[in-house]
């Protein structure tokens, strides 16, 4: 698969699916045992540890935020942290990285440890939940019921994209173990920049349209402002998702009869379901 500069456009359709909660039933577990307990371990913070991992699985899990980066989430837990439990030192610095940095990676915070050892516990937390990810049972780690089926009659239809703000590696390994790379003919990761840029890298491409696959708020932004359509998956309900987009959704994409109605009764539902 080439680099997304270098992609050249097969067919008039692009589908874009995101990776975790989304395509892989792994949001849950890398959340709940990886970065939550991941971060209390760097920081410290065993004494509030129970409160701060369920506060940890609510903002990433269960909430608005469900899906961003992994930075943006440290930084938003540890401003909490800094607020109701103990001074966490360099916590601006680290927000306002999070905030306005073009590129959020283990390579982009890298660059920032000789300026605060804010930086540094950042990375050394981020390298870490990738390690205890890589550790976890492979049995533990699979896509959602007819997630595979899906992109495979997508793949039929359109040039499918994996957008994802996760871990390259990690991503590669999941969807090549699963045998869902050979349904996919571009992978973006967290290094090539925001699921925004790389859809908007895509329009560039000249396709007709763009259908984004997501489970969280931040891709159908991610969607929605570029002007592409937007499939949500929801949250304790994948399976009824994908098997919708499998027997319905995809046909009206390819069809042109997707946007307007259609589209906004998916959107209402998926708001619904994280009470937005």
């Amino acid at each position: 698969m080439s680099a997304l500069e270098d992609f050249k456009r097969i067919k008039r359709l692009a589908v874009c699916v995101d990776s975790d909660g989304c395509a892989m039933d792994t949001m849950n577990i890398k959340h709940i045992r990886c970065f939550g307990p991941c971060m209390v371990a760097e920081w410290g913070l065993q004494p509030w540890e129970k409160p701060i991992l369920e506060r940890w699985n609510v903002i990433n899990l269960y909430s608005g935020a469900r899906g961003i980066n992994r930075f943006k989430g440290l930084a938003m837990a540890l401003r909490e942290i800094n607020a109701q439990y103990t001074p966490i030192d360099g916590i601006d610095l680290l927000t306002a990285w999070a905030q306005d940095a073009p590129e959020l990676s283990n390579d982009a915070v890298a660059q920032k440890t000789s300026e605060h050892p804010i930086f540094e516990k950042a990375l050394c937390w981020s390298q870490q939940v990738n390690r205890a990810i890589e550790a976890l049972p492979p049995q533990e780690v699979k896509p959602f019921a007819f997630a595979r089926e899906a992109l495979a009659a997508a793949h039929g239809q359109a040039d499918v994209v994996v957008v994802s703000s996760a871990n390259p590696e990690a991503v590669r390994d999941e969807w090549r173990r699963f045998h869902l790379l050979e349904h996919v003919d571009l992978l973006c990761t967290q290094e090539m920049g925001s699921k925004s840029f790389c859809i908007g890298k895509l329009k560039e491409k000249g396709y007709d349209a763009i259908l984004m696959c997501g489970d969280a708020p931040g891709d159908e932004q991610a969607a929605l402002s570029n002007r592409a359509l937007y499939y949500p998956i929801l949250v304790n309900r994948e399976e009824e998702s994908w098997r919708r987009f499998l027997e319905e959704g995809l046909g009206r994409f390819v069809k042109g009869a997707y946007e307007g109605a259609y589209q906004q009764s998916l959107l209402d539902a998926f708001h619904a379901n994280l009470g937005l």
